[in-house]
């Protein structure tokens, strides 16, 4: 195999070439955006929320001295005890452009998942649906968002030479104000407040750290009533939620924060969009410094492109019209031109009653990823 040494994260020097690697390989890439380099470096410790509830290992693929891949393998066993199955997922899969290279990690990775009892490896999937999932398989031209991966258009040929094949797809959408102005869908939306005797929250009135502590525990009673049937889904614990918490408190701006609640003030939908900011870590690599923090916060405060980073409405209140005020809400940011487009991010391929909102907008269907997965034939039990 060409020389291809694979080596197991251990030690802090490796895990700093782990999460370096990839920065280094889409140097001069202009699609692709970094992730934060201290929330990558967390994944090692016992600070990251998920380390209770998974087990991970790493490897890098190493050829001439010089680090030419590297993969990581989540063992989420919340989900397999959920679903009564034995999976590994792969994920932060980054390799130059070499079957042999991509064989050599993935042929790691699977010889671990088997020690572990398992007999299937999917992904690109993070520790949830929450994290960074689904490799691009097209749209390679267009700017990530900072929610999902970017990798290179030969990442396709190297898995499926090692033997994985579709498990199912995502599509993401560009949706610009509509050609068309719809009058009757403010009137459907005030119409179904009124019916359901509901109310959108006046986020003005509170400072946005009010505003998340009090609504907090409704939006993620709401993403895990909405979310559990989805693919790679599982149920937060009080970490994960405060983790997510404090990963996107900073980028947050409480205006595309949209939460609607009932008599008791209890939650019962939301919308969370997210100022795109992936142009303000591309300089940086992901790191935090001071110019990157100004650039930032620029973009939270201004944005010309919003990424719809989670919707839900309680299940007591999807035939009610509620998607309405949501439609209603995003169409308004677009035709004051004060948004140029919203970022879907992904919508599973079979999610179709959530596609069909996008009617309301001039819509273009622009990327789309992948799941993969490999049924595995040897398998092996700890001794």
């Amino acid at each position: 195999m060409k020389n291809v040494k694979i080596v197991e994260v251990k030690t802090k020097a490796e895990q700093r070439e782990f999460v370096r690697f990839s920065i280094r390989l889409y140097k001069g890439c202009s699609q692709f955006v970094p992730p934060l380099y201290g929330d990558e470096m967390k994944i090692f410790t016992t600070k990251n929320a998920y380390a209770d509830t998974c087990e991970s290992v790493f490897f890098l693929a190493v050829q001439d001295r010089k680090t030419v891949g590297r993969i990581q393998g989540i063992l989420q066993k919340q989900f397999n005890e959920l679903h009564a199955e034995k999976r590994v997922r792969f994920t932060r899969f980054d390799a130059v452009d070499d079957v042999e290279v991509a064989k050599a990690l993935f042929g790691a990775l699977e010889n671990w998942a088997e020690k572990q009892g398992m007999d299937t490896v999917c992904g690109p999937l993070g520790y949830s649906d929450l994290e960074r999932e689904g490799l691009l398989i097209e749209g390679f031209e267009h700017l990530s968002t900072f929610e999902e991966q970017y990798n290179y258009e030969y990442y396709p040929r190297l898995i499926e030479a090692c033997g994985y094949a579709k498990e199912i797809d995502w599509l993401e959408f560009a949706l610009k104000a509509p050609k068309v102005k719809n009058e009757m869908l403010a009137r459907v939306a005030e119409r179904a407040l009124e019916l359901s005797r509901l109310h959108v929250v006046d986020s003005d009135k509170m400072s946005k750290r009010e505003y998340i502590d009090r609504y907090k525990d409704g939006v993620f009673e709401c993403i895990d009533l909405c979310y559990c049937h989805l693919y790679g889904t599982v149920p937060f614990t009080e970490s994960m939620k405060q983790q997510l918490i404090d990963q996107f408190m900073l980028v947050i701006n409480k205006k595309y924060l949209i939460v609607i609640c009932d008599e008791t003030d209890r939650v019962v939908s939301f919308a969370l969009c997210i100022p795109s900011f992936g142009e303000a870590l591309r300089k940086s690599g992901g790191r935090l410094t001071p110019a990157t923090l100004c650039r930032l916060l620029r973009l939270v405060r201004k944005p010309k492109v919003v990424d719809l980073a989670l919707v839900a409405i309680l299940p007591e209140y999807q035939s009610a019209g509620i998607n309405a005020v949501m439609l209603q809400k995003m169409t308004e940011y677009l035709e004051s031109g004060e948004i140029e487009h919203f970022e879907t991010n992904l919508n599973l391929e079979t999610n179709t009653q959530v596609m069909a909102q996008w009617k309301y907008f001039d819509a273009e269907q622009h990327k789309k990823r992948r799941s993969y997965l490999k049924t595995l034939k040897n398998i092996k039990t700890e001794d």
